[in-house]
């Protein structure tokens, strides 16, 4: 009956439009049963949906509906207690592959960072372990929190070097005045010679103290 319409008597139409809310399977069924025809499912599913009859299921769960096979296990060898299902299945207690224990360390690749895994609750998931800078991280333990409006500049220019004494705790107003370039008209920091460092960091320190203090009494004023 391919590409051709399928007839359907008055009395058919009116059968079927009364009983358009069951399932397609009983549907089906029950029409074949009462008039004996030789149409499909799908047949009666399309007419149903060319006429616009409403059956009043979406196919979604709505909040609170409990799933038909809740509370059911799967037969042995079928679902997820199929053998090939079960080689894949996460064992109570097992570890991904992908599991980074506390102590592992990588080299972020947009900045260069050392990232370290320590053994400390994740504020974010819950987890048992969270990922820090290690630069960070180790400064604080030596000398507390960074404050808020501070970051650590790395001194050597070398930002693998995670030792506290190569991290100086310094205004984020300073920080922009280390990065240089041709249209500041001055050295990088990181691109200068060792023993110039110290020196750009003052002339960085001192301009970022005048702007404040100009800022402070022009408030006053």
């Amino acid at each position: 009956m391919k590409g051709r319409a399928i007839a359907y008597s008055a009395a058919e139409m009116a059968w079927l439009e009364a009983n358009r809310l069951l399932p397609i399977s009983d549907y089906h069924r029950a029409f074949v049963a009462e008039f004996r025809r030789e149409v499909s499912a799908q047949n009666l599913h399309a007419l149903r949906k060319r006429r616009g009859w409403k059956t009043g299921r979406t196919g979604c769960f709505v909040k609170g509906q409990e799933p038909p096979n809740k509370g059911k296990p799967c037969p042995p060898g079928k679902g997820g207690r199929h053998p090939n299902a079960q080689r894949t299945q996460f064992k109570k207690g097992a570890r991904p592959h992908t599991y980074k224990g506390p102590g592992h360390e990588m080299i972020d690749p947009k900045d260069g960072y050392v990232i370290m895994i320590v053994a400390e609750t994740n504020p974010h998931t819950g987890a048992a372990t969270r990922p820090v800078h290690k630069h960070r991280y180790l400064w604080e333990k030596a000398h507390g929190p960074v404050p808020d409006g501070y970051c650590l500049k790395c001194l050597d220019g070398d930002k693998a070097n995670t030792d506290p004494s190569n991290w100086e705790l310094i205004p984020r107003g300073v920080l922009a005045r280390l990065n240089g370039g041709r249209h500041k008209k001055r050295l990088a920091f990181d691109a200068a010679h060792p023993e110039i460092k110290p020196v750009l960091m003052t002339m960085a320190k001192v301009e970022h103290r005048a702007l404040e203090l100009a800022r402070q009494r022009k408030d006053a004023a």
